[in-house]
């Protein structure tokens, strides 16, 4: 018997089991890297029932300044001790804006909102260049002010009708007249004073009235001013023929007192009538009113009250 033969017969067996073991090894590992693939992007895939993560966001340039944030705890009287002056405007019985009134040299000036009543207020933000308010008037339409903005604290009015979220470039006198550094920012431009030491200024379609410490300044368009020695006003607001006065100092009220005059042929001797007293305005320190029909407000120390019958009565 050939006992070679037999020999390579075996051999050829064992290299068909060991290659047919070694493919079974292979298609195993392969399995196994295929279920380890589909179990890792099954972790990282979101299931349909889950929440969207966040989508990124970029953007090449910052955010504009006019959606800056105010500081949460600023307050608009906080520039009290470095001005004598306050702004308020009313809209209705519920919703008005207040401002101190600042220089350029303080701290950057805070703009506030109420919907009930004066109730509560809510900072707006007036963008990063804003260095001082010195004019407020706020409608149904929307609320503009006269301004100081950039390093040289130049005089512009702003406009937004977006309860102050966005801000764009006003007409002139949309914000009213303001005081700043002892001159008058008047529809026109700057303009003189008629006395060193302005508390308020309010300029309509016709007249013009300024509150001095002592007196007050009166002229029908661009005419010659006329003085008459009525002291102690702090805020005016328009009522249509007659200006609403807010006075402190006066003999027949403890606290803030409410006063009308003719807004037509002031002379030298025009007086005041007597509309009504605020007992729980503070006798001295700046005050601020804001007229919207019959609906008045004022703002005195940390107290804001609304009368609703032009202060008759609060």
């Amino acid at each position: 018997m050939d006992t070679r033969r037999g020999t390579r017969n075996l051999g050829s067996s064992l290299t068909r089991t060991t290659l047919v073991w070694v493919a079974i090894v292979i298609v195993v590992l392969v399995v196994i890297d295929i279920a380890l693939v589909t179990l890792a992007l099954g972790r990282t895939a979101p299931n349909s029932g889950d929440p969207a993560g966040p989508i990124p966001t970029f953007s090449s340039s910052p955010r504009s300044s006019e959606s800056a944030s105010p500081t949460p705890n600023a307050s608009a009287g906080a520039a009290d001790a470095a001005s004598a002056r306050r702004l308020l405007s009313a809209i209705d019985g519920k919703e008005a804006w207040r401002a101190s009134s600042t220089s350029c040299s303080v701290d950057k000036p805070v703009l506030e909102h109420s919907v009930d009543g004066g109730a509560t207020w809510v900072a707006v933000a007036l963008g990063d260049d804003v260095r001082t308010l010195t004019g407020l008037r706020a409608t149904t339409s929307g609320v503009s002010i006269l301004t100081g903005v950039g390093d040289d604290c130049a005089m512009t009015v702003r406009t937004s009708t977006d309860d102050g979220a966005t801000w764009s470039a006003g007409q002139p006198g949309a914000a009213g007249a303001g005081v700043s550094d002892a001159a008058l920012q008047l529809q026109s431009g700057r303009s003189d004073s008629p006395c060193a030491d302005p508390v308020d200024v309010y300029q309509g379609q016709y007249t013009t009235l300024v509150a001095c410490a002592d007196a007050i300044a009166w002229r029908s368009g661009t005419g010659s001013w006329v003085t008459a020695p009525i002291g102690g006003i702090h805020s005016i607001a328009d009522a249509g023929n007659t200006y609403t006065l807010a006075r402190t100092g006066g003999a027949t009220c403890a606290g803030v007192e409410i006063a009308s005059l003719a807004a037509v042929k002031v002379t030298a001797s025009s007086t005041v009538s007597p509309v009504g007293c605020w007992t729980g305005g503070a006798s001295s320190g700046p005050v601020a009113i804001g007229l919207a029909d019959k609906n008045l407000w004022a703002w005195s120390g940390d107290t804001v009250a609304v009368s609703a019958d032009g202060g008759a009565s609060w």
